[in-house]
């Protein structure tokens, strides 16, 4: 059987045992960056994150995420209890605290804070918000592309959950990759409400045919910002490119297909639902993409 991968592989870096973790204005060793068990992110999954890279001493897009961040946080009236340039200063703080220049991923996370009584109200998060930035050295590390299971699971309607929010309830999510691994695949691809592909567990989707490169409407999926650059690098780069309904039977058929997301960028897939896709290789538009991408981060 072959090895199972997951989308965020990343080289294994023995610096990270020694990295100075943010906790609420803190530097603290990873090993006591700790918070409470009465805390709303941990009790009921209360709060929201952002997940940043870091190439050449610049964190990439982040006014982008810093929006969607702030975005977040008032979908769910949570305080985060910073600007934006405070947030800036923390993250500046903790990449010079750990030596970091390049190859490196931050995962900033808010939470609406510690809780008096281990209920649901949000009436009883009293101390908080709490604010927490890891942040490791990172380099993505692909053995091949990945293969992809469609799943049960979907992304559900915005008045349930909006898919649209990055919150720390990722319970849906889990289970979908949990039954994409019980499948024998890496990843779990999750449809709509109404049967069309969407997104998968972790990251959102592309397809190639004849040429042109399909994702989901965006109704249902994640605001991608990866996935945001790649449309805007097709219609530059005049590669014909539509968010548009499509059916399994499209995307097992398809030249190529890829996910984007801010961790691996372009993650290229091999098979769905054990339906080769192209050669199982990287395609030429995708490489064409990646390429692409990798200039626009290094300007």
């Amino acid at each position: 059987m072959t090895e199972r991968i997951t989308t965020h592989q990343a080289e294994d870096d023995p610096r990270n045992a020694a990295i100075l973790i943010h906790v609420d204005g803190r530097l603290v060793p990873r090993a006591e960056a700790v918070v409470s068990v009465y805390d709303s992110g941990f009790m009921l999954g209360d709060g929201v994150w952002e997940g940043l890279r870091l190439h050449g001493g610049r964190w990439s897009f982040l006014d982008e995420h810093l929006d969607r961040l702030f975005e977040a946080a008032k979908a769910l009236d949570l305080e985060i209890g910073r600007s934006r340039d405070e947030i800036v200063t923390a993250l500046e703080e903790t990449r010079r605290a750990n030596g970091m220049e390049t190859d490196a991923h931050a995962r900033l996370m808010v939470t609406r804070g510690v809780k008096v009584r281990p209920f649901q109200h949000p009436s009883l998060s009293r101390s908080g918000p709490t604010f927490v930035i890891i942040m490791e050295h990172s380099r993505p590390s692909l053995p091949r592309p990945v293969r992809l299971a469609t799943v049960p699971h979907i992304r559900g309607l915005p008045m349930s959950q909006d898919p649209k929010l990055n919150s720390h309830s990722k319970l849906n999510c889990v289970l979908a990759c949990i039954a994409a691994e019980k499948a024998g695949a890496d990843e779990a691809l999750m449809l709509d409400v109404h049967g069309f592909v969407n997104t998968t567990n972790a990251c959102n989707f592309f397809i190639v045919r004849g040429g042109e490169v399909w994702t989901s409407t965006g109704d249902y999926c994640m605001k991608g910002i990866t996935r945001g650059k790649v449309i805007e690098i097709c219609r530059v780069a005049g590669i014909p490119v539509f968010e548009k309904n499509f059916s399994l039977v499209e995307a097992y058929g398809a030249d190529e297909a890829f996910l984007t997301g801010t961790f691996g960028a372009q993650t290229p897939v091999s098979e769905i639902d054990g339906r080769p896709i192209g050669d199982g290789r990287m395609g030429p538009v995708t490489a064409r993409i990646r390429q692409a991408y990798k200039d626009l981060v290094a300007r």
